[in-house]
C-alpha cells in the first residue's frame, strides 16, 4: 500500500466469502464510486465458481461510467494467498446453508415458538452460532498467522458472537462489526422531524445519536439535529402512530410482505421505557419475551411485522444465481449503486483519507461501564487513521438494563461454551433464553433435534 497525494493506492482487500451474490456486490459498487484509493481484492469462497464469477463481474464494473477508482478482483482458492498481505479482510459468509437456516428457523414453531428473523437471537441464533463460532476460530487462526495487522470488517451473523470470537482466539485482532440497523432508525427520526417541525432536506448521518446495547438490540439514548432535542419529536410521533403503525416509502425492488415493518415494535418499546429502540422491528421483537410480539402469527401481525419464511430466502437465492450468470455472461450490465452501508467508508477513514463516527460492534473498552468489560457491544466509535476508538456512551439506562445485560450474558455463555465444545453450556443459555418459554424436557427435545439438522457442521462438538 502506498500514497499518492490524498490518494491510498495498492490497497490489498482480502474477502472471506466473495462468492457472495448480494454484499460482495454492493462492495464492489462502494469500491467503484470512491475517487481516494485503489487496488486489489481477492476473493475466497469454498464455492470457488462463485467467487470466479464475481471476478470477472467485479473486473468488469471499473469500466462502467460513473467508476471511479480501478480496482482489480481475483477469485482465490487459498486461505493464505487471500490473507497474505492483505490491508483489510471483508468477512461475509452464510454459516452453513439455507436448510439448515430452514430448521433454525422453522423447527420451533412445532413448539409454539415463532422466529421473525433468526439468525441473531433465540433458539435460531444459537444454533447458528454453533456453526458459525469453528469457522470463525479458524477465519481468526490464518489471520494472526498470515496478516495479523490487518483491519477485519465483519458483515456475518450473530454479529456479536463471531465478533466475540476472533478476539477470543487472537486478542491482538483489529476487527469490529459492521450493521445498518441503526441507519434505519436515524430515518425513522428523520421522518418525524420532517412531520412534526417542518423541515426538509436532513440526511439520516445529520441526526447525531448515542448508541448502546448489542448488536440487532441497540437503542438510543440521545438524539440531536442542530439545537432540536429529537426525544420529544420522537414521542409525538410514537403517540400518533403507535396503533396504526407508520410505513415509510419503500424500494419495492428489495422490500416485501416479509420484510415490511410498521414500527410498531420500537415505538411500543420507546413508550414503555423512554428509550428509542433503534434496530427493525423483527430483529427487536426477537430479544423480547415471546409472548409480547412473537406469541403466534395473529400476534405478528397485529404488531405490524412479518416472520420472514426461509423459503422465501431459498427463491431469492435462485434469483440472485440467475442474475450472476446474466452479469457473468454479459446479458446484464453491473449496476454501480451506492448500498448506504459504511464498511468503505470505514476503510477510507482508516487510511487516513478523513474521520468517521459511527455505530461498530466491538469489545467494551469501558464505553457502557455497566456492562462486562470484554464483552462485544455497539456504540458509536472514532474511525481515524490506523484507529477505532470506542465512544464513551454511558450506562445502559436502569429501565432497559435487565433487557440488555441478559442478552448480553446470554452471547458471552454461548460462545465461551462453544469454544469449550460444551453443548450442555449451550443448552443450559438456551433453556433460559426468553422466547424459549417451554418446560426444561420440551427445551431439551427442541435443542436437540436442531442440533441433528444441523450435525454435518458440528462434527467438532462430538
Amino acid at each position: 500500500m502506498k500514497y499518492t497525494g490524498k490518494k491510498a493506492e495498492d490497497i490489498k482487500i482480502a474477502y472471506i466469502g466473495g462468492g457472495s451474490r448480494g454484499w460482495a456486490w454492493g462492495f464492489m459498487s462502494d469500491l467503484a464510486v470512491t475517487e481516494d484509493m485503489c487496488g486489489s481484492v481477492y476473493l475466497y469462497d469454498i464455492d470457488f465458481d462463485a467467487a470466479k464469477k464475481n471476478e470477472k463481474i467485479g473486473n468488469k464494473a471499473r469500466d462502467i461510467e460513473g467508476a471511479k477508482s480501478p480496482w482489480e478482483y481475483k477469485a482465490v482458492n487459498s486461505i493464505k494467498e487471500v490473507l497474505s498481505g492483505a490491508d483489510f479482510v471483508v468477512i461475509s459468509i452464510l454459516p452453513g446453508t439455507f436448510d439448515e437456516m430452514e430448521s433454525d428457523v422453522h423447527l420451533p414453531e412445532k413448539y409454539g415458538i415463532y422466529q421473525s428473523v433468526g439468525d441473531t437471537s433465540g433458539a435460531g441464533g444459537i444454533i447458528r452460532a454453533l456453526r458459525t463460532i469453528p469457522m470463525f476460530e479458524e477465519i481468526a487462526e490464518n489471520i494472526k498467522k498470515y496478516c495479523p495487522k490487518a483491519w477485519v470488517i465483519n458483515y456475518t451473523n450473530p454479529m456479536t458472537m463471531c465478533v466475540k470470537t476472533l478476539y477470543r482466539v487472537f486478542p491482538e485482532i483489529k476487527a469490529f462489526g459492521c450493521c445498518h440497523e441503526v441507519f434505519g432508525t436515524q430515518k425513522v427520526l428523520v421522518s418525524a422531524l420532517e412531520e412534526f417541525r417542518g423541515l426538509s432536506g436532513i440526511k439520516r448521518e445529520d441526526v447525531k445519536v448515542n448508541v448502546v446495547g448489542v448488536n440487532h438490540f441497540t437503542w438510543i439514548t440521545k438524539a440531536q439535529y442542530r439545537d432540536i432535542d429529537v426525544f420529544p419529536v420522537y414521542r409525538e410521533f410514537a403517540e400518533k402512530y403507535k396503533d396504526s403503525g407508520y410505513i415509510r416509502d419503500v424500494d419495492e425492488n428489495w422490500m416485501n410482505k416479509f420484510f415490511k415493518c410498521s414500527e410498531k415494535v420500537k415505538i411500543d418499546l420507546f413508550l414503555r421505557y423512554g428509550i428509542i429502540a433503534a434496530a427493525g422491528d423483527r430483529h427487536l421483537a426477537e430479544f423480547c419475551p415471546g409472548d409480547w410480539y412473537l406469541k403466534d402469527k395473529e400476534t405478528v401481525e397485529k404488531w405490524g411485522f412479518a416472520l420472514t419464511p426461509v423459503s422465501w430466502r431459498k427463491e431469492d437465492l435462485k434469483r440472485r444465481l440467475e442474475k450472476s450468470e446474466r452479469l457473468y455472461g454479459g446479458e446484464e450490465q453491473f449496476e454501480l449503486k451506492e448500498t448506504g452501508e459504511e464498511g468503505v467508508q470505514q476503510i477510507r477513514a482508516l487510511l487516513g483519507l478523513g474521520d468517521l463516527v459511527t455505530n461498530v460492534n466491538i469489545p467494551n473498552y469501558g464505553q457502557i461501564p455497566n456492562l462486562p468489560i470484554g464483552a462485544v457491544v455497539e456504540t458509536n466509535a472514532c474511525f481515524r487513521a490506523n484507529s477505532v476508538t470506542p465512544v464513551f456512551a454511558g450506562n445502559i439506562p436502569e429501565q432497559i438494563y435487565p433487557l440488555i445485560s441478559r442478552v448480553c450474558g446470554e452471547q458471552e455463555r454461548v460462545v465461551d461454551a462453544a469454544l469449550k465444545r460444551d453443548l450442555n453450556g449451550v443448552f443450559n443459555a438456551f433453556v433460559t433464553d426468553p422466547n424459549i418459554y417451554l418446560n426444561v424436557d420440551d427445551a431439551k427435545k427442541l435443542f436437540d433435534e436442531m442440533i441433528y439438522n444441523t450435525k454435518k457442521y458440528l462434527e467438532m462438538y462430538f
